[in-house]
């Protein structure tokens, strides 16, 4: 099985997302994220034998022991650039707590087999994907033109564990566990 460690988003943030995409999808042929699939990625674990599972999950509720994470959604960008994009994203501003429960969940599940990421951690919600290169001139004028990039603040106060099943459709996403902080 697929598997990730996320912290949720909450429904009036996905809806204001939902929305700006709705608004910038004209203007690109892009793979689009669907609003109902963001998250912010803590992990990515990748293929994970099923009969191992109980074993993740046990490393996983290890590391609730922390106080609630304050989050706002806000800004655009593009990874790597905007003038080579490979990935078109919402900012999320947190504190050094979130990086810190990344940094956890990645010396936990390293110990389990799972490498360390490469990557500095970078939160971020995934709003569309870019395969090849194409002219991007309308979407940079749309973006350009909002009124607004502040998408919403929320507290987590727990993240979870997520199978992620791949379609010819998109992703598809099914919460395995929940672990909730207990300072």
């Amino acid at each position: 099985m697929r598997l990730f460690a996320a912290v949720d988003i909450p429904r009036e943030t996905i809806h204001a997302l939902d929305g700006l995409i709705a608004i910038l999808k004209p203007s690109a042929r892009i793979k689009w994220s669907p609003a109902t699939n963001l998250h912010i990625t803590t992990k990515f674990i990748g293929e994970w034998p099923d009969q191992r599972l109980g074993e993740l999950t046990g490393a996983l509720h290890g590391l609730a022991a922390r106080e609630p994470i304050p989050i706002a959604v806000r800004g655009l960008g593009f990874f790597p650039n905007a003038r080579a994009p490979r990935v078109f994203w919402a900012g999320v501003e947190a504190p050094a707590s979130l990086a810190e429960l990344a940094r956890e969940t990645d010396r936990a599940l390293n110990r389990l087999g799972v490498p360390i990421e490469a990557r500095p951690f970078s939160p971020h919600l995934t709003l569309a994907r870019i395969k090849e290169p194409i002219p991007l001139g309308r979407l940079h004028e749309a973006i350009a033109a909002l009124a607004s990039t502040e998408f919403g603040a929320f507290t987590v106060d727990r993240f979870y564990l997520y199978q992620s099943t791949l379609n010819p459709s998109g992703s598809v996403y099914i919460r395995l566990a929940e672990f909730p902080f207990q300072p």
